[in-house]
């Protein structure tokens, strides 16, 4: 009887068939040779089944049937791909052996299993375990076949994770929802991604704006002229800003001290796919799954990519010679002039920033193949052209500077100076050529005022300081500026934050379990991303993410209802260690469960004794996720299906907006004569919690230009007007002024300037 090899994916499996059966015959959806037949998966062919399928009663929501806590997890076909499910049966039926050829990694595992498990296959299993897809990895992989029962471990581990998963998902998104009447997606990964721009909105909000005052003089020795930014304690007087600037203003000094060392600068880390998705939507404002969309089709339709779901940035050793081999293929594309200053010598197996096998799992990083491509969309061009770029930067010598310090002093002032002076661009040109052959326009840099006071980039001159020569302070000058925000999340910074979410946490193990994964893999952030917008969760403004107020009111119920670790990364952190010892034997998979099932059961305890929040709260957004769409009966989602059906109408609904208090503090008074109702925060602004009783006052978060925050609120309530603040004319110029609130009781807000008596309104 023949072998029968179970792929993840189509393009997988006809990989492995060039290599093991090169003439095998092509039934459409298996390939048959003479020892082997290769078939696969299309992804999940197998799913935990929906709670219905345990009891009926469970098609209705209701927060008294919660928890739901099923003694045996059943498992059910993905309708959608019932076929190829069903042509695995049937091959399987003709072979004595399997290998198991998915992903080498805990979800390739668990689709193997479950497809086993549907399927009662019972013939012994080997497991092929390679991390890339070329022809010799494929046919060394063959020759080192692994036995199945060594990645038992990892099944259990893959198993636990998902049905952990469809336990707090399942149980949290039905309290939460029947609790509060609106729909509420909740789940381990979406929800601590939610909290994460919840809180960086909130910082933005509350932030205070406070001017200083910088001091910059020019210095001139001989032919050489430079900058330096005055030292000490931030200045917020400018009275005292100018008497500086006054006294050294014409002086002489000496250089107090000065150091030059050369530095060098290496090419980034080939591109895992966060990277990628990051890249893309800084440069081109791309989304995550914009990205990975694109990727994905230059991967399966264009074959000019590697697999691009990695989250490794490095490669194997097997891998070096098929990257000399792309590169002499880019020799003869329009990338030739890049190709062709490459030195091939510089990719090879002991550069470790390039060839790292331990740091390789799954897949090694993205790599052009060895096909040329075709016609590109203008998108999958700008991905493609990123992949290009990146792969040859390795072939390049690194970008090497003078890194000089200066201390210059002057009627007993010290004044700063970093010039980085360019010696060569080494892998840099490969940035400089694309710019020029794109005829691209640089991007322009916000904060480059604050940049220059730290170094200032010298490319087209030498930096020549005589250290024992005197210098001339030839101008001085002074610079108002003002404290900045936290910069809200993009979906760029996003990734960066989902991927590095560890650091925030304070326990070493539970950093070092997330290092490598985050929240969420590289294959689910984007959908991540994409759940939160379809939800109602958080809200697009350009680049900018932000959230809703249904976003907001579902972070602070998930907080006030005693379950933080729903919304923290360290839960994350805590499953991924835990799962990972379970995938090494270290760990009970059992008891890691009924840890996860008393979790569950204290989730359904805490949100049954919340009160339920006003519909106020929530907004409008609730209203897009309702409705029953099609039942997903694939790889369990609690918060895809908590999205899709509707909360049962038997809920208990709240009838008062006094119960706000319990998610939404009071943050002063309503000025409003004769009201006595307090001010709430709200989607666009600031109103009366009275407003169903006829109070119409409100304050809106954005004027002239400013966001109301926390601060300037209650500023604006207790004293009618804000500290000074910094504002722009149409002209560009800058003037002080105050937002006043005007005393009618309106809520209306002006600007007063400072200086004059002229008013913006």
């Amino acid at each position: 009887m023949k072998t029968l090899v179970i792929a993840e994916k189509p393009d997988m499996g006809r990989n492995i068939a060039a290599v093991i059966e090169p003439r095998a015959k092509n039934n459409r959806t298996y390939l048959e040779g003479e020892q082997y037949i290769i078939t696969w998966a299309i992804g999940h062919l197998v799913g935990l089944a929906e709670p219905d399928a345990y009891d009926p009663k469970y098609k209705r929501w209701n927060l008294r049937d919660l928890p739901i806590i099923p003694e045996q997890f059943k498992i059910i076909p993905n309708p959608k791909t019932k076929d190829q499910l069903k042509v695995i049966g049937e091959v399987a039926k003709r072979c004595s052996h399997i290998v198991n050829a998915c992903d080498a990694g805990r979800e390739g595992q668990y689709i193997f299993a479950l497809i086993q498990q549907q399927l009662k296959l019972r013939q012994p299993v080997k497991r092929l375990w390679i991390s890339d897809l070329t022809a010799e990895s494929i046919a060394k992989g063959f020759a080192e076949l692994k036995d199945g029962v060594e990645f038992e471990y990892l099944t259990q581990a893959a198993r636990a994770r998902s049905e952990a998963d469809w336990l707090i998902g399942m149980n949290a998104s039905r309290a939460f929802t029947t609790r509060h009447q609106t729909l509420l997606s909740v789940g381990r990964v979406q929800t601590p991604v939610l909290a994460l721009i919840y809180d960086r909105q909130k910082e933005i909000e509350a932030f205070e704006s406070q001017t200083f005052y910088d001091v910059l003089a020019v210095f001139k020795q001989e032919k050489l002229d430079y900058t330096g930014t005055w030292q000490g304690e931030r200045l917020t007087s400018q009275e005292k800003a100018d008497t500086i600037a006054a006294k050294v203003n014409g002086k002489n000094g000496v250089i107090a001290k000065y150091e030059v060392k050369e530095t060098k600068e290496y090419p980034f880390k080939l591109y895992d796919l966060t990277l990628l998705q990051r890249d893309a939507n800084a440069k081109y404002g791309y989304s995550a799954k914009k990205t990975l969309d694109l990727a994905q089709a230059l991967y399966e339709r264009h074959k000019v990519i590697s697999y691009p779901r990695t989250n490794s940035n490095y490669v194997n050793e097997q891998n070096i010679e098929g990257m000399h081999k792309a590169l002499h293929m880019l020799k003869s594309t329009p990338y030739a002039s890049m190709a062709e200053g490459a030195e091939p010598s510089r990719v090879n197996i002991n550069n470790k920033a390039v060839c790292n096998p331990q740091r390789v799992e799954d897949h090694h990083a993205i790599l052009p193949t060895l096909k040329r491509p075709g016609t590109l969309s203008k998108e999958e061009q700008h991905i493609y052209d990123l992949v290009i770029i990146r792969f040859l930067s390795h072939f390049y010598p690194p970008a090497k500077y003078k890194q000089h310090t200066v201390l210059t002093e002057v009627e007993g002032e010290t004044f700063k100076t970093g010039i980085k002076e360019l010696l060569s661009l080494g892998w840099k040109v490969l940035i400089t050529r694309d710019k020029e052959q794109k005829k691209a326009k640089p991007s322009s840099k916000k904060g480059k005022e604050d940049e220059e006071e730290e170094t200032q980039e010298w490319n087209d001159r030498s930096f020549d300081l005589v250290p024992d020569h005197p210098v001339h302070c030839k101008k001085s000058e002074v610079k108002e500026k003002a404290t900045q925000p936290p910069k809200s999340y993009t979906e760029g910074t996003l990734l960066k934050a989902m991927e590095s979410a560890g650091k925030s946490i304070e326990d070493e193990a539970l950093r070092d379990a997330m290092k490598d994964s985050g929240l969420g893999t590289p294959a689910t952030r984007a959908a991540t991303i994409e759940r939160l917008k379809k939800v109602g969760y958080i809200t697009m403004q350009g680049k900018k993410i932000t959230v809703t107020q249904k976003g907001r009111t579902a972070v602070e119920l998930i907080r006030h209802a005693g379950v933080e670790l729903l919304a923290s990364p360290e839960m994350t952190g805590q499953w991924e260690r835990r799962l990972n010892q379970i995938s090494k034997g270290e760990a009970s998979a059992d008891v890691f469960m009924q840890n996860v099932q008393k979790f569950t059961i204290s989730i359904i305890n805490k949100v049954s004794s919340q009160r339920p929040a006003p519909s106020s709260l929530f907004g409008g957004d609730e209203d897009k996720a309702k409705g029953r769409g099609k039942r997903s009966t694939g790889k369990a989602d609690a918060a895809a299906r908590a999205r899709e059906e509707r909360p049962p109408k038997s809920a208990p609904k709240s009838k008062t907006a006094t119960d706000a208090s319990s998610v939404r503090s009071p943050l002063g008074r309503c000025p409003r004569p004769g009201c006595d109702g307090q001010i709430i925060e709200g989607r666009k602004g600031y109103g009366c919690a009275n407003f169903k009783t006829g109070c119409s006052y409100v304050i809106w978060k954005e004027f002239a230009g400013k966001n109301v925050t926390h601060a300037m609120l209650k500023s604006l309530l207790l004293q009618g007007k804000t500290q000074v603040l910094s504002f722009k004319n149409d002209d560009g110029s800058t003037y002080k002024g105050r937002i006043v609130l005007a005393a009618d009781g309106n809520g209306k807000l002006s600007v007063q300037a400072e200086d004059t008596s002229a008013s913006v309104k």
